[in-house]
């Protein structure tokens, strides 16, 4: 169990501080993200937000998959989001390879055939998001008053840039 002692050390010193305990669990701010699971990308910070202000989903790329449609559906329904904002950004690795490519690679660190593996790489990042967010606005059980935006984060900058 060894393997985890720094985290759980910086995990004690984070309760130590604790203070959301008894939240909600509601979108405060009535926010919802769907974004990339990139370590560089703070989806609250960049946004402004806070602790207990959005639902945040966050997958390779970005996308809108279906668990991502599950979540988007419950949070409108049951956790008072009333926007949605579909997030990939600049310098991905989802945008960087094949789905070949990553097989692959995927393959060779893993010692063992990955050719089965579907990676659903982004070919043009921008018609993707066009069809993500459209996704969204087109789910039977998102009403038409959730208001849903593409937007691209640049990870050298933070800036968001809103393309849909």
């Amino acid at each position: 169990m060894r393997n985890f002692d720094d985290l759980l050390a910086a995990n004690r010193e984070f309760a130590a501080s604790f203070d959301l305990g008894g939240f909600d669990g509601v979108a405060h701010a009535g926010v919802a993200i769907v974004t990339c699971m990139d370590s560089r990308i703070d989806p609250l910070h960049m946004l402004g937000l806070q602790a207990g202000d959005a639902k945040i989903f966050r997958n390779p790329g970005g996308r809108v998959t279906e668990a991502a449609l599950e979540a988007l559906v419950l949070g409108v329904h049951l956790l008072n989001v009333s926007r949605v904002l579909v997030i990939p950004h600049t310098r991905c690795a989802m945008t960087a390879n094949t789905e070949q490519e990553l097989r692959e690679k995927v393959g060779a660190s893993a010692g063992q055939d990955a050719s089965w593996q579907t990676f659903n790489v982004v070919e043009d990042q921008l018609a993707t998001l066009a069809e993500d967010v459209r996704k969204v606005r087109a789910h039977p059980l998102i009403p038409e008053s959730v208001v849903v935006g593409g937007f691209v984060y640049d990870v050298d900058t933070g800036l968001l840039d809103q393309k849909v």
